[in-house]
C-alpha cells in the first residue's frame, strides 16, 4: 500500500477488512462516502494474482474510476455503452490474453455471451459488488438488474466476493448477503458520525425565499459551494436569480453534452471557491475535499440519498455543513418523482411496442412522440426516459442516429418485466421519502444522533453541532 498507493495508514476498518479477505472469507463493507472502499479491491488488483471484476451501475464514472487507476499503475480498464464497439472488442481481448487487472463493468453486460463466456475463462480472483445497497428492495436505489448478482457470482463459481456501499440499514446489509449467496459472511459497518459536519433545516417558503437562502449560505461559507436540486427547470431559475445579484453559479445535469459536463467538473474539481448548482446525479465519486457546504432546495427522497449527497461537504476533516432548505410542498414533488419514475409492466411494452411499430417518426420527433401517444403531459412525469433506460440496459434498444437516440432490437421478455416489482418499490420509495421528511420536521432531536439510529448505530452523545443542538444550547 506505501509503495503503490503513498498510503501510510489504514482507515476505518479497511485492515480488518482486508484481514477478512485474506483468510478467503466474503462479505460486506459498509463504509461513509469518501471513506476509501475503493482501495480494497484496487489492493487486490495490485497484487497481479489474477483478474478482480468490479461491477457498479454508475457507467458514467466507469472511465474515471479505471483511469485514476492506471494512474496508480494498475492495468485497469471498463467496458460499457460509452465505450466504441471497436475499442469494446479491444478491450475484451486484452481481458482474454491476461493483460488487465481490474475490470469495471455494469451487472447488464453478463447479458452478451462472448463476454460470460471471456470471464468464466479467467476465473476473477475477487468479486467486487459497488453500490451494493442497489441489490436490495429495501434500499433507496433498488436496480432490478442487481437481482441477478447471485446467478452471476454462481456462473462465476462463486468468487470471493466484497460488496461496497455507503448507506445500508441492518435490514438491507441482511439482503445484500442473502442475494449474494454469501453464507457466514463478513458484515463490517464503520460509524456513519462526521464530526466535522453540521447539519441544519431551513424552513423557506416558495422558491424565492430559498433563493434568498442560498445567496446568505453562500456568503456565510467561504469555499467550495454545492447546491442540489431536484428539476434542472428550477436550477435554471435560481441560476437566473443568482446572476442578477452578481454571483455566477456553474450548472451540472444530465441533459448537457458529455464534452461540457467533463468541462464542468473539471472547473469544479480546480476551484478552491466553486459554486455549482446540479441535479443530485452530479457528485457521485467526485473526490472534491474542500467543499465547505452543501445546500439542498428540496426534500430528498430518504435519508440515505441525503446523507450520501450532504456527504461530500468536509471529507478534509475540516468544519463544513449540510443545509435543508424545507418547504412543505416539497414532499410532493418528491411524491409525484417516486409516482412517475416507477413505470409498470405494461407502459415499459408500451414504449417498446411504439419504438418498434413506428420507426419513422420516432426517428423524426423522437421521445416527443412517445409522450404524446401516451397521452400524458405531466412535466415531473419520468416514466418515457425510466423506460428507455431500462429497454437499452435489457439489450431490447440499440443505439441510433435519430432523434430519440435509439431504435428497436427485441421485444422485453416477461423475465425483464418481471424485475421492476413496481408496487414494491412504490411502497418502499414513500416509506423513505416519509421517514426523511420526520427527520426535516422535527427539530427538538440531535439531527446527526437520528441519522445514526437510522442506520442501526448506538450514538454515544448529541453532536452539538446541528441546528436542533444549537436550539437546545440557547435555550438551556
Amino acid at each position: 500500500m506505501r509503495a503503490r498507493f503513498s498510503l501510510t495508514e489504514f482507515r476505518g476498518r479497511q485492515e480488518i477488512v482486508l484481514n477478512h479477505m485474506l483468510g478467503g472469507r466474503s462479505g460486506l463493507m459498509v463504509m461513509p462516502t469518501g471513506g476509501g472502499k475503493s482501495l480494497l479491491y484496487q489492493l487486490w488488483a495490485a497484487r497481479g494474482e489474477g483478474l478482480v471484476l468490479v461491477l457498479s451501475p454508475l457507467v458514467s464514472l466507469m472511465q474515471d474510476q479505471s483511469d485514476q487507476a492506471r494512474q496508480m499503475g494498475l492495468r485497469a480498464t471498463c467496458l460499457n455503452a460509452t465505450v466504441s464497439r471497436d475499442e469494446r472488442q479491444q478491450r475484451l481481448r486484452a481481458v482474454a490474453r491476461g493483460e488487465i487487472d481490474l475490470l469495471f463493468v455494469t451487472p447488464e453486460r453478463f447479458r452478451q455471451e462472448e463476454f460470460r463466456e471471456v470471464i468464466k475463462a479467467r476465473r476473477p480472483v475477487l468479486l467486487a459488488v459497488d453500490e451494493a445497497h442497489c441489490i436490495s428492495a429495501w434500499g433507496h436505489d433498488f436496480r432490478p438488474d442487481y437481482t441477478r448478482l447471485g446467478e452471476i457470482r454462481e456462473f462465476l463459481a462463486n468468487p470471493q466476493t466484497i460488496a461496497l456501499t455507503a448507506t445500508a440499514t441492518p435490514q438491507v446489509q441482511k439482503e445484500i448477503l442473502k442475494e449474494l449467496r454469501i453464507s457466514d459472511g463478513f458484515c463490517e459497518v464503520d460509524s456513519i458520525e462526521r464530526p466535522e459536519l453540521a447539519l441544519n433545516v431551513h424552513e423557506c417558503y416558495g422558491l424565492d425565499e430559498k433563493i434568498r437562502a442560498v445567496v446568505g449560505l453562500r456568503f456565510q461559507n467561504p469555499g467550495a459551494v454545492l447546491v442540489y436540486g431536484s428539476l434542472i427547470s428550477t436550477l435554471h431559475k435560481v441560476a437566473d436569480e443568482l446572476g442578477r445579484m452578481g454571483l455566477e453559479p456553474m450548472i451540472y445535469h444530465g441533459q448537457l453534452r458529455g464534452g461540457d459536463r467533463k468541462r464542468l467538473l473539471r472547473e469544479f474539481q480546480a476551484s478552491p471557491d466553486a459554486f455549482m448548482l446540479a441535479t443530485p446525479a452530479f457528485g457521485l465519486g467526485i473526490n472534491k475535499p474542500d467543499i465547505r457546504a452543501v445546500i439542498h432546495l428540496e426534500l430528498p427522497l430518504a435519508i440515505e440519498s441525503y446523507f450520501q449527497e450532504v456527504g461530500r461537504a468536509g471529507r478534509d476533516g475540516q468544519p463544513a455543513a449540510g443545509h435543508l432548505l424545507y418547504d412543505s410542498d416539497d414532499a410532493t414533488i418528491q411524491m409525484d418523482f417516486i409516482k412517475w419514475g416507477n413505470p409498470d409492466a405494461g407502459f415499459v411494452a408500451s414504449v417498446y411496442r411504439l419504438i418498434a411499430n413506428n420507426p419513422q417518426r420516432v426517428a423524426q420527433e423522437g421521445a416527443d412522440y412517445l409522450r404524446e401517444q401516451l397521452n400524458f403531459y405531466n412535466k415531473r412525469d419520468f416514466r418515457v426516459e425510466t423506460s428507455l433506460n431500462l429497454l437499452e440496459k435489457w439489450g431490447c434498444l440499440k443505439p441510433a442516429q435519430n432523434r430519440l437516440g435509439f431504435e428497436a432490437e427485441r421485444e422485453p421478455t416477461s423475465e425483464d418485466l418481471a424485475q421492476l416489482k413496481t408496487e414494491q418499490r412504490l411502497r418502499v420509495q414513500n416509506t423513505k421519502l416519509h421517514q426523511m421528511l420526520d427527520w426535516a420536521q422535527k427539530t427538538d432531536e440531535c439531527r446527526m444522533v437520528r441519522i445514526q439510529q437510522y442506520f442501526g448505530e448506538t450514538p454515544s452523545a448529541d453532536c452539538g453541532r446541528c441546528d436542533a443542538c444549537a436550539s437546545k444550547l440557547k435555550n438551556s
